[in-house]
């Protein structure tokens, strides 16, 4: 490279940086690091854990930062206090959605999770009043995580006290109470093709939480255009398209309008009723993305929690005999837990509560956006501007937990030992973007356990103390470790 070539590389450099300067004084953007030309704040962030180095920089520059991923302006977002106040009081001006562009090459562009507008408030009223009102098929929401349960007893009992991973184990069980409520059946758990599909979902988490799948969502343009793996998963998640296609022609043949008997024929008979209006959301498209929205959302996030759950049992067995001396008093051993139960069972609903606060599954949320320009605390977030509110920094919210970072139940009891609510319990978002698979997740979490604890205890060979509860990685999820588990029959 000769010298004139580095002199006109400074100097685009330079512009870069002046033009980047400008940009933040044009507005009164919150303060944050100083960014590089081109790759931003990229190299001050672990790469393993960037939420981490989020919550450090919190501690310099407050709760409101300015960063740049990339070309990206990002405003991250940092305790309790700031995420409520923007989410939950200032809801309407928060409620745009990132444009993600893994997510968006992923679902071409259509479904609930990454709309903004008319589409996004059409798809979600319509997922929300059909997941509360699911009793439209044969069984409620409820009895089909209480037929799963059974199944997924009846797998363990089949290992006889033999250790095992449950990791894929827990993907079929949780995987089937989605397929019951969207395709409207469960798949036996050596369905060739069901397995193939969780495998694939297991290869999309892991590429959406490495390094690689963060430089897709940070240089899409980049990515596309040299070779590697994100080529291998788009192909994948086609496989996972073909599937949900096969199952919509399906459904038409057998569509009763009269009777429908899952999300599949509500959707299909909401398309028929508003064929003739022009501005409709609901169409084909739309119908695909957000049941692969459903499909994928639904099955790692509350699998993990399960699974979470289980290595904390075996590091904590005095927690773990407590739950069951709470179950056998209130539930015994001859009946199926409900949703009922958990009001008698305080203990049990603040260890589950504790798991998802301590596991952090989503310690970023899924980005935000704004729509608009926004006024926030005095600052200005400029339309086209990523927002991060930080979940993490919630859940471990020194303000708001008595020991944010250990492994507590007190946290959700109060001093007669009754379930107390935190307002700063926030491991599904809140406000209007919300995950709207809320309240299936949490009777997933408590049913399955419950009926868990009901009928095992669960240990491992290698004893309580080789248990380690930080995640195996953590980006964009945090997973946990995978361990091989003893279940031995009450």
């Amino acid at each position: 490279m000769d010298f004139t070539t580095v002199i006109l590389a400074g100097l685009i450099l330079a512009l870069l940086l002046v033009l980047t300067l400008k940009s933040s004084k044009k507005y009164n953007l919150p303060p944050g690091p100083v960014a590089l030309p081109l790759v931003g704040n990229l190299p001050q962030l672990d790469r393993n854990a960037p939420f981490k180095s989020f919550l450090k920089f919190g501690e310099t520059y407050g709760p409101v930062m300015t960063f740049h991923l990339g070309r990206q302006r990002t405003i991250v977002l940092v305790g309790y206090d700031a995420v409520k106040e923007a989410l939950v009081d200032q809801a309407d001006d928060f409620t745009g959605r990132g444009p993600l562009p893994f997510l968006i090459k992923a679902t071409k562009g259509y479904g609930l999770g990454i709309s903004n507008g008319e589409r996004w408030r059409q798809l979600r009223r319509f997922t929300l009043s059909t997941l509360r009102d699911f009793g439209m098929g044969r069984k409620g929401m409820e009895e089909w995580i209480q037929e799963e349960s059974n199944h997924l007893r009846g797998r363990i009992d089949s290992f006889k006290a033999a250790p095992f991973d449950p990791t894929f184990l827990l993907s079929r069980t949780v995987s089937n109470v989605i397929c019951c409520m969207v395709f409207g059946q469960r798949f036996s758990y050596e369905d060739k093709q069901f397995l193939q599909l969780l495998n694939i979902i297991s290869e999309i988490l892991k590429f959406v939480n490495s390094p690689l799948g963060q430089m897709y969502n940070i240089f899409p343009w980049l990515m596309e255009r040299l070779p590697g793996y994100q080529h291998y998963i788009f192909a994948q998640i086609d496989k996972v398209r073909e599937f949900i296609e096969m199952n919509i022609r399906e459904h038409k043949e057998a569509l009763d309008p009269s009777s429908p008997r899952d999300y599949i024929d509500s959707f299909l008979i909401q398309t028929d009723q508003e064929k003739h209006n022009p501005t409709t959301e609901f169409h084909h498209d739309n119908l695909v993305s957000t049941v692969m929205n459903l499909f994928l959302a639904g099955t790692e996030t509350t699998s993990s929690t399960i699974r979470y759950a289980i290595s904390v049992f075996i590091k904590y067995p005095n927690i773990q005999e407590k739950i069951q001396q709470e179950i056998d008093s209130v539930i015994g051993q001859d009946r199926c837990p409900n949703m009922e139960d958990r009001k008698s069972l305080p203990f049990t609903d603040a260890v589950i509560h504790e798991v998802q606060r301590f596991l952090d599954i989503v310690p970023f949320s899924l980005p935000h956006y704004a729509l608009t320009d926004i006024s926030f605390r005095g600052y200005t977030i400029p339309k086209d501007t990523v927002i991060i509110p930080l979940l993490h920094s919630v859940l471990k919210d020194e303000k708001q937990w008595a020991a944010p970072w250990t492994f507590n139940p007190q946290h959700f009891l109060d001093h007669s030992g009754n379930f107390k609510k935190n307002p700063a319990f926030l491991p599904f978002a809140a406000g209007k973007r919300a995950c709207v698979g809320e309240s299936l997740a949490r009777m997933e979490l408590f049913i399955f356990l419950v009926s868990l604890l009901q009928h095992f205890t669960f240990s491992c060979a290698e004893g309580p103390d080789s248990i380690n509860l930080v995640p195996e990685y953590s980006s964009f999820a945090n997973m946990p470790r995978r361990y091989k588990i003893i279940a031995t029959p009450r």
